[in-house]
């Protein structure tokens, strides 16, 4: 029973060693991939993606036609054809000089670091000019370093505009948050970014449905008067013509007419507006269908049964919706930096620092094995799982690796070794643990204290070797502890 037990936790822990050492893998299409998390690595070991942002003084030309509307899809016109149809060319910067201002700059600083807290981004250095507006900002090379100059230098203003006359009717300042959702029909999936309005954005959307309301009930109103005219003229004629054949022309006249006429009107009370992201179209809105004015939706893409299409849909709904959530900048940004920084300590000093500390880890367990047979065997196995959970621990506990954090690893293994070497003397007793955490309570207090320094080499040292104290604690406690004890028992 006791040899069942010590094989069943020896199990356990050569499956935590398999899952921290070498991953968890599933197919993904055509290929296999961990699913464990990475490791987040610090600018000192990872190498730094230094980017800088400028107001952009730049203007855009914009070609308006004589009421004054931007048109669309006019870049391929020449001058020719612009003068020839009554267009005007526009310069419009992209920053007026009104909205430069030291309030605007502190606030696009404010929204680009709520972006970067959003997407999970800790370990980067923001640097702000309050005169100029620039923006520089360090972060540690990664796969992620694209999505992150994307975000940080997209405006993300949002716009409805009305499709007849292009008057303003939403925009950020009357959204409160958005969300994205679908529809699932026979005929394929829809996606939809469902905006939740303020006040002020419900009111809007009160006033122009109530406009539409009104139109309709005018329309009726003539759409009434028109039809007693016509029922009048058709009096007047029926009793001037005798000719049935006559009369059937008529009939067949006015009804299509009448026909022409509701159509006329249906056409007249459908209102929709023109949805912009950053100037570019992204969809059309019916008020007609909105039936609830604090929250409305709009269909991203066409609805479709193509798995990558809808995909690509709920991608674009979803950035569309994080920068909304997250406010636009009040600034345009223009990109004029970005540039690879590499670490100072090159791969082959950290396989050699590597290599150096599993030198000394495997003399470790030797002695271990040596010195006390088959309870060192069992602890040193123990040991390993202990390592291979600290591994995890790092990965899913958001902790930083920088070179301080390594040193904070090293600490951790030798007070876990430590702690095995007084099991493997005193045999188990709790005391054993009250005595050594005692022992170490300088280590907690320091660790605890570097978790609150706001500078990732400390903090990094210090979450590494909070996380570690913890982990070091139980571990030991419900394997290393009960290994010794199954295994005395046995002895005895």
């Amino acid at each position: 029973m006791k040899k069942i037990k010590i094989l069943t936790i020896i199990l356990a822990v050569v499956l935590i060693i398999m899952v921290g050492f070498f991953g968890v893998y599933t197919q993904v299409q055509n290929r296999m991939e961990n699913q464990l998390k990475d490791y987040s690595y610090a600018m000192d070991l990872k190498g730094t993606r230094n980017i800088i942002l400028s107001v952009n003084e730049d203007s855009k030309t914009l070609i308006k036609d004589a009421e004054g509307k931007e048109v669309e899809d006019a870049d391929n016109l020449t001058d020719e054809e612009i003068a020839e149809k009554g267009y005007v060319k526009e310069e419009v910067p992209y920053n007026k000089e009104e909205v430069k201002t030291q309030d605007n700059y502190k606030k696009s600083k404010e929204i680009i670091e709520n972006r970067l807290k959003q997407i999970g981004v800790d370990n980067y250095i923001l640097r702000f000019n309050e005169t100029s507006g620039t923006v520089a900002l360090e972060v540690t090379e990664n796969e992620q370093v694209s999505d992150i100059s994307n975000i940080i230098t997209t405006t993300g203003e949002f716009e409805i505009k009305d499709s007849e006359t292009d008057e303003e009717l939403l925009n950020n300042d009357k959204i409160k948050s958005a969300t994205v959702t679908s529809d699932q029909t026979e005929e394929g999936m829809t996606i939809y970014l469902q905006l939740e309005l303020n006040e002020e954005g419900s009111k809007k959307i009160e006033e122009i449905k109530s406009s539409i309301a009104s139109q309709n009930s005018n329309d009726k109103e003539k759409e009434d008067e028109s039809n007693n005219t016509e029922d009048e003229t058709k009096t007047e004629t029926e009793n001037e013509t005798t000719n049935s054949s006559s009369e059937e022309e008529t009939q067949e006249g006015e009804e299509e007419e009448a026909n022409e006429s509701e159509e006329d009107s249906e056409e007249s009370t459908e209102k929709t507006g023109k949805v912009t992201f950053d100037s570019q179209e992204i969809g059309e809105i019916s008020f007609l269908e909105q039936n609830n004015p604090q929250k409305i939706r709009i269909a991203i893409g066409s609805q479709s049964t193509n798995t990558t299409t809808i995909n690509q849909n709920a991608n674009e709904a979803s950035y569309i919706a994080f920068m909304i959530n997250t406010k636009n900048l009040p600034i345009v940004y223009e990109v004029t930096g970005n540039q690879y920084i590499l670490s100072d300590i090159t791969n082959n000093e950290l396989q050699i620092a590597m290599y150096i500390a599993l030198g000394i880890i495997a003399l470790g367990i030797v002695i271990l094995i040596f010195k006390y047979k088959l309870s060192g065997l069992l602890v040193a196995i123990s040991y390993i799982g202990f390592i291979a959970s600290f591994g995890l621990v790092i990965r899913y506990t958001n902790v930083i690796l920088s070179i301080e954090g390594f040193l904070a690893i090293g600490i951790v293994l030798i007070l876990s070794y430590l702690l095995i070497m007084n099991l493997l003397k005193k045999s188990y007793k709790m005391e054993t643990y009250k005595e050594f955490l005692i022992k170490i309570l300088p280590i907690i207090v320091l660790s605890i204290v570097f978790c609150f320094v706001n500078w990732v080499p400390m903090s990094s040292f210090g979450m590494i070797l909070f996380w570690g104290i913890i982990l070091l604690a139980i571990y030991n406690m419900l394997i290393t502890s009960n290994l010794i004890k199954i295994k005395e028992g046995k002895d005895k």
